[in-house]
C-alpha cells in the first residue's frame, strides 16, 4: 500500500518543515509515503468561502485516482487513539487498497464534492491546530502507527 498526504498551501515555517521531513524519511522504512502540496489559490479576495472551497476541492479531486481511498482530516471525523489508528492502517493494508490518501483541506474546510468522494474522515483532536502543524501531527502518527504494528519501542503502552 502507498500512503499519500495531500495538503493545500506550502509550509512557511522551516522548523515544521524540518520535523515533517524527519518523519517522512523515517516512514520510508515502512511504506511508500508521499507528501504532495497543492499550491494556495491566487486572488482569493473576491472569492467567498464557498467559492474558495469549491476551487480547492477541484484541485484535490484532480489529484485522486479511482483506485485511491480518500480520507479527510476533518474536525468532525472519527477520533482514534494511536493504537486504534495503527489498527486502522492495518485494516486498510489488509483490504488491498493501492493508495490511501489523507487530505488536509484549506482554511475553510472541504467542498461538498470532496465530502461526497471521501471514504472516511479522521479527526486528530477536538482542538484547532494550524494546517501546517496538522501536517506534522499526521505524519508522526502514521510513523507511530507503523512502529506500533511492528512492536517497536517508539510508542510506549
Amino acid at each position: 500500500m502507498n500512503i499519500k498526504l495531500l495538503c493545500i498551501g506550502k509550509t512557511d515555517d522551516h522548523n515544521l518543515e524540518s520535523l515533517i521531513l524527519v518523519y517522512t524519511n523515517r516512514l520510508k522504512h515502512y511504506v511508500n509515503f508521499e507528501l504532495e502540496i497543492i499550491p494556495d489559490l491566487k486572488k482569493t479576495k473576491n472569492l467567498s468561502e464557498e467559492q474558495q472551497k469549491e476551487k480547492e476541492g477541484e484541485l484535490i479531486l484532480n489529484k485522486i485516482t479511482p483506485q485511491d481511498q480518500l480520507i479527510l482530516l476533518d474536525e468532525n471525523g472519527k477520533e482514534l487513539s494511536s493504537v486504534k489508528f495503527a489498527d486502522y492502517l492495518q485494516k486498510k493494508m489488509n483490504s488491498g487498497i493501492k493508495t490511501l490518501v489523507f487530505v488536509i483541506g484549506g482554511p475553510y474546510g472541504f467542498s461538498e464534492a470532496v465530502y461526497a468522494k471521501a471514504q472516511g474522515k479522521v479527526s486528530l483532536s477536538k482542538m484547532t491546530f494550524s494546517h501546517q502543524m496538522i501536517r506534522l501531527f499526521i505524519t508522526e502518527q502514521i510513523y507511530r502507527g507503523f512502529t506500533i504494528l511492528r512492536n517497536e519501542p517508539y510508542h510506549h503502552r
